[in-house]
């Protein structure tokens, strides 16, 4: 589509090709240590607060106690596109254990790699307000321990886990390539310069042209779908190769294992960018791309589009999502700084098209507690929890007169653009989210481990008996903050 001088067309999806972070991978330059690095990123988001160009993030970081239940800043040497959250491993009285997955994207003097940490998630109602208030920006979370590294063949555009294994998880990079990892059975590594990659234990090939972001698993049998530059949607099933040994591993049948797809779909004239699967049918699935379309598929009935939405959004349309809680539901996000909700029964246009983000919306996901509660993440460096169920009811006195419809909690804690995050299924309410701070500080990103106080989410009658019973406390501490 040709565009006139005075007309532009929206900045597409990641970092671009020509970008200092790519020229570097291709002329390696000498390893740099660690504390160097991490000293160059905190003179800079230093200069940045201290300067006021941040006053939202100043002002956003003082309500920390009040905003969260609990909050844990991880501090990343490099850019980290894609985090998951993976299997519970152990319960504790006061903090559970969970494996956590995520990238490291480097510049070239070290490789890239697929990081597999330990993180201690604390329970509901355990971490005191001055303790989670504390944190700093330039160091590294103690609840975030590295247990293993891959080296990956290329930079790690997107992660996502089997519900079925514990253990495997997939990858898509900056080839056509899919990447299926034995997390338990592939070597820990040592990511310095000059070192071999890793070797992925399964290759799902199929795409004619780079597939960097589009990738979902199906909850329901251990199926991949999967979308790229080609236009294609493809489709396999892991079954094709792998038998369930003790743990759910990967049998090798070859040197280089790989499956062809089960089935190729044709239908998009733009890049895939995301796609999805019905909660309750591996046959079923959507995806998006930057033609605009939001299209859905069904496997049984062949490889053409069984519904397509033309124009979903104004512009790119970067992530989709499939409500786990009510399959009629579906999320899309867009370079047009928007996100829309539709209902499959009717998609003639969306149920509703929620507006507060100032830039591309890069990540969509529902909230696996509650059906009608989502969050959305752009480039803006914000984070939206949104109710679709509170548009049109009386909303609440303390709601801010110029909050958009539905918006009912702003993360605010990266300040950079916000590129993935997950809702952890194992632990109601806590998100992990990832910002690639690139751009704002010098190389880097931020890992937040976040629960919002639950008093923002529960029913109002309920929130009032309870601070009742506090009232008197509320209104001392009150008044000697007022006083200091």
């Amino acid at each position: 589509m040709e565009t006139t001088p005075t007309q532009q067309q929206p900045k597409k999806r990641g970092r671009p090709k020509g970008s200092k972070i790519k020229e570097e991978r291709e002329t390696p330059l000498p390893s740099v240590k660690s504390s160097s690095v991490v000293k160059m990123r905190g003179s800079v988001e230093k200069k940045v607060v201290g300067g006021g160009v941040d006053e939202k993030y100043t002002q956003w970081k003082s309500l920390v106690p009040v905003l969260y239940d609990w909050f844990a800043n991880h501090n990343l040497l490099w850019p980290s596109l894609s985090c998951r959250w993976g299997p519970l491993l152990e319960e504790g009285n006061h903090k559970n254990r969970q494996r956590l997955y995520l990238s490291e994207q480097t510049d070239g003097s070290v490789p890239n790699t697929l990081v597999i940490a330990n993180c201690d998630v604390v329970k509901k109602r355990v971490a005191a307000g001055d303790h989670i208030a504390h944190f700093n920006e330039e160091s590294r979370s103690p609840f975030v321990k590295k247990y293993k590294t891959i080296i990956h063949p290329g930079e790690v555009n997107r992660i996502r886990e089997f519900p079925q294994y514990n253990s495997i998880v997939a990858t898509h990079t900056d080839c056509p390539e899919v990447l299926i990892w034995d997390i338990e059975a592939q070597p820990n590594r040592h990511a310095v310069f000059g070192a071999a990659e890793s070797r992925p234990d399964l290759i799902l090939t199929g795409h004619e042209d780079n597939a960097e972001y589009a990738l979902a698993m199906s909850p329901t049998e251990p199926y991949v779908l999967s979308g790229g530059k080609d236009k294609n949607v493809i489709l396999w099933s892991l079954q094709d190769h792998i038998a369930a040994a003790s743990g759910g591993s990967i049998i090798k049948t070859a040197e280089n294992p790989s499956i062809a797809p089960r089935g190729i779909f044709k239908g998009h004239e733009d890049t895939v960018e995301d796609v999805q699967f019905c909660p309750s049918s591996a046959q079923e699935f959507c995806s998006v791309g930057d033609d605009s379309c939001l299209i859905l598929w069904d496997a049984r009935t062949g490889s053409d589009p069984v519904i397509k939405v033309e124009k979903a959004h104004n512009a790119d349309v970067h992530c989709v999502d499939w409500n786990p809680l009510d399959i009629n539901l579906l999320l899309t996000g867009s370079a047009d700084h928007s996100v829309c909700m539709f209902d499959r029964r009717n998609l003639g246009s969306p149920v509703h098209k929620f507006e507060d983000h100032k830039a591309a919306v890069l990540c969509v996901q529902w909230c696996p507690d509650k059906s009608s509660v989502f969050g959305s993440s752009a480039e803006d460096g914000s984070l939206n929890i949104w109710d679709y169920e509170m548009i049109g009811k009386k909303e609440r006195r303390t709601r801010s007169p110029n909050c958009p419809p539905g918006l009912f909690f702003k993360h605010a804690g990266h300040r950079d653009k916000v590129v993935d995050f997950h809702w952890n299924a194992s632990d109601p309410w806590t998100v992990v989210s990832v910002s690639d701070d690139v751009e704002t500080s010098n190389g880097g990103g931020t890992l937040q481990i976040w629960r919002m106080s639950d008093l923002i989410y529960r029913p109002e009658e309920e929130v009032l008996a309870e601070l009742e019973q506090y009232k008197a406390h509320v209104v001392e501490c009150t008044s000697k903050s007022f006083k200091t």
